[in-house]
């Protein structure tokens, strides 16, 4: 059945109190034209309500303190009108998902409406666009609730990443493995440009788009590679960059134990931020092995293979800039520079992760030989780690916090005895001090599957009180939090049969 139309609202620019104008938006992207950005007309939700919003980010992009008593406003960001300066286009790229070419892809069900105070704004489940592939273009409230949550956990652990300004919803059904209800998330960046986009026009020939791509995302996010010596200098540097930039993000996501799932190459940010929340999962027990997508059947993207398909997707960004390179040497060397910066990237992680005011090649045997206990007994990961940075204050052998989580005890102890003898070494060595350094990096609080499921099983009622209770808390990850102690607990034995897909 249709949906009525939404009523008219007046024009954000006289609307009050969300205290927007017409001057704060800009169109930068929107602006390369036509073969980048394809204008939309508003797909109405019926009787939109908020779910969730962000506060703090709200005030960054320049809304007022009660910005949520806007109707304008709610309408806006569940894509039922378009205020005035902004525009709702949806932009195309191309990709490989799984590994394999898929052609043209798009933005099927994600709309820009522009830019506030530097940042892109973009409504995701707003409707269908030219890019949907026979799809709705709609999000439902579970996949909604999750990214929402999950970008701003991962923004509060210092995780590069979009971030997400709200939730709206409506009781419009939507039917994925069985109905549900729509929700639209406002997602926020500097840029949504992904690999795919490159990929898109060079595959197509389209290279006067693909240099003028190349520059924008330059010019606006890479200035320091326009003084890169020689015609390809930039275009070498900008790979090199992006190289540098997903390296970072990929060590950051492992030394958290966190699962993309779907790792395709429209799924990477230019910008080297975690983007696109559909079938991820944060580690229970250590399990390098782990697929957290149901769709993914090959195992792909499992956990540990991540690393190397960021690398394999960064091929696949050079391959697409050759012909502003042209030099096949160029490219390789840019790329060649993932081999060293995502070992000490990660290198780097895991030393804080253990308390090291310094990063050593001493302490490589260390940490291996800990995720391999882990892997053994399937660990969980985020329990360990924070136990071990409260153990690391005293590092008494007689405290069993740490031990009791394994069945090999005598492996444990060992391992724990490692630990001293190495932090021992250090100079003016202070436990008080690494156990203080540890727990401002080993969280307590990561979205855990069943987390996310208690805040959406609570939101499908119209209550909201578990994801603002959750919000809270993910927002402070570090801290102890003793209200929400069952929070940062073991998993419960259901949540091993929470199944997330792509359709998520």
């Amino acid at each position: 059945m249709p949906h009525a139309a939404a009523p008219p609202f007046p024009d954000l620019a006289a609307a009050s109190p969300d205290g927007l104008t017409a001057s704060p938006w800009t169109q930068r992207y929107a602006a390369l034209g036509k073969d980048f950005a394809t204008p939309l007309t508003p797909s109405p939700l019926p009787a939109p309500y908020w779910v969730g919003r962000n506060d703090a980010l709200a005030t960054q992009l320049g809304l007022s303190t009660d910005w949520t008593a806007s109707e304008a406003l709610l309408h806006t960001f569940t894509g039922n009108q378009v205020p005035v300066g902004a525009t709702q286009t949806a932009s195309v790229y191309s990709g490989h998902q799984f590994g394999v070419w898929a052609g043209q892809l798009g933005d099927g069900r994600a709309c820009a409406l522009g830019e506030l105070a530097g940042q892109e704004v973009q409504l995701k489940g707003a409707g269908p666009t030219p890019f949907s592939r026979r799809g709705d273009g709609r999000a439902v409230l579970r996949s909604s609730i999750r990214e929402f949550l999950c970008s701003e956990a991962m923004h509060a652990l210092g995780i590069p990443t979009t971030r997400a300004l709200c939730v709206t919803g409506s009781d419009a059904p939507v039917w994925r493995e069985t109905q549900e209800t729509a929700a639209v998330v406002t997602r926020v960046a500097p840029s949504f440009v992904r690999f795919g986009h490159f990929e898109h026009f060079s595959h197509t020939e389209q290279h006067a788009q693909l240099r003028t791509l190349a520059d924008y995302v330059i010019d606006h996010f890479y200035p320091e590679c326009r003084k890169a010596a020689g015609d390809d200098g930039p275009y070498v540097a900008l790979l090199q960059a992006v190289t540098g930039r997903t390296a970072e993000m990929v060590a950051h996501w492992q030394s958290v134990g966190f699962c993309h799932g779907v790792m395709n190459t429209d799924n990477m940010s230019i910008l080297g931020l975690t983007l696109d929340y559909g079938p991820f999962q944060f580690l229970d027990g250590y399990d390098p092995a782990h697929i957290c997508n149901h769709s993914d059947n090959q195992g792909r993207y499992a956990f540990f293979k991540q690393p190397n398909v960021a690398y394999w997707n960064l091929f696949c960004l050079g391959q697409a800039l050759m012909p502003l390179i042209g030099e096949q040497e160029h490219a390789i060397a840019a790329l060649e520079t993932y081999k060293t910066r995502y070992p000490q990237a990660l290198a780097a992680r895991m030393a804080d992760k253990l308390g090291f005011a310094q990063t050593h090649e001493n302490q490589r045997p260390l940490i291996e030989t800990g995720l391999k206990l882990l892997a053994q007994e399937r660990v969980d990961f985020t329990i360990f780690w924070r136990r071990l940075s409260h153990w690391a204050a005293g590092m008494d052998a007689a405290n069993p916090s740490v031990r009791d989580l394994f069945v090999d005890r005598a492996a444990a102890d060992a391992w724990l005895a490692d630990f001293r003898a190495l932090h021992a070494q250090e100079d003016c060595f202070d436990s008080a001090a690494t156990s203080k350094r540890m727990l401002r990096t080993n969280p307590k609080f990561v979205l855990r599957n069943h987390l996310g499921e208690l805040a959406i099983r609570a939101a499908k009622t119209r209550d909201f009180s578990v994801l603002q209770q959750l919000q809270t808390v993910l927002a402070d990850p570090y801290s102890e939090h003793p209200a929400f102690e069952e929070w940062a607990g073991f998993a419960p034995d259901w949540a091993s049969s929470i199944e997330i897909s792509c359709s998520s």
